[in-house]
């Protein structure tokens, strides 16, 4: 049972006559009358009777006349309470945020609330893993936008979807034109890759370390697009996840396997600070959006 099917019952209620139930709702009688029908085989019993012209009410229809205008009701009233909202939200949203999603994920995400909510203030800070943490616990973020964290923790974290890190190297890199590439196969191979006070940076030893891989690490830079910038320069690799060459041209992606490095992204809250509308409607937004990104990963990736 749809809303439509609730509405076009309602309006032949209220005036027993198809032609002028039809004009009502803006619809052609044909379509009036095969809702009303879908919506009877639906009940399992006639709400109305057709005799000759006339049209009157069953007794069924009469006692789901009082409910159904009830339920469209309390629908309509919500639905303004929600257009109200939007359209008077205020205030501020300050969010926390890595840099891999600041590269495109959350400008995307800002553009798109700010068309909506331009009367709320959108404060972006783009931190460390460890910084949003602390920033979370001390009551200066509303939430991050980060991965999960390595340990335990007060905050909350509500995970996405998972995705991949893959070797990120030049058009003219010797590995460039690999399909998939063993971990192993990194042992001695020249790369640029983020500090070890970075989780994805420990996450990533552990892996060369599972798999008995001595990579060269011949720089360490703290901004993937730093390094991303190094890898289009020259001929040496880096990590990252494959959505963060989305502006460079000229590099490749190559899928790691044995193992996979494997990353969690998600959102952390503080669950002491109370969230505001602007913020949990901006949440809300990054939470689809998020969705539909990982739903993207996964088919590309199948």
């Amino acid at each position: 049972m749809e809303l439509r099917h609730l509405r076009y019952f309602i309006a032949l209620a209220g005036s027993l006559n198809f032609t002028r139930a039809a004009e009502r709702v803006h619809v052609t009688q044909s379509t009036l009358s095969h809702q009303v029908r879908q919506l009877e085989d639906e009940v399992g019993q006639p709400l109305f009777e057709r005799i000759g012209k006339r049209v009157v009410m069953t007794p069924a229809g009469e006692s789901f006349l009082a409910y159904a205008s009830r339920a469209l009701k309390e629908v309509d009233m919500g639905l303004g309470e929600l257009k109200r909202d939007s359209a008077s939200m205020i205030g501020e949203v300050r969010v926390g945020t890595t840099h891999t999603f600041n590269l495109e994920f959350i400008p995307d995400c800002v553009a798109r609330f700010l068309q909506d909510s331009p009367a709320v203030r959108v404060i972006i800070e783009e931190l460390p893993a460890d910084a949003i943490a602390l920033q979370l616990d001390a009551g200066k973020l509303d939430f991050g936008v980060a991965y999960r964290p390595e340990s335990p923790s007060a905050l909350q974290f509500e995970p996405w979807f998972n995705e991949e890190l893959v070797l990120v190297v030049g058009q003219h890199h010797p590995l460039a034109a690999r399909r998939r590439l063993r971990v192993i196969e990194l042992h001695r191979e020249p790369l640029v890759l983020l500090p070890a006070s970075f989780s994805t940076r420990r996450l990533l030893d552990e892996c060369f370390a599972a798999a008995g891989a001595e990579p060269a690490i011949i720089a360490e830079m703290n901004s993937v697009a730093a390094m991303l910038g190094l890898a289009a320069r020259m001929q040496v690799g880096t990590i990252a996840v494959a959505g963060a060459t989305a502006l460079h041209r000229a590099l490749r992606t190559i899928p790691l396997e044995n193992p996979t490095p494997m990353r969690t992204p998600g959102l952390l809250f503080n669950n002491g600070r109370p969230q505001s509308p602007a913020s949990r409607a901006f949440a809300a937004l990054l939470r689809r959006r998020a969705m539909a990104r990982g739903g993207r990963t996964a088919r590309r990736a199948a």
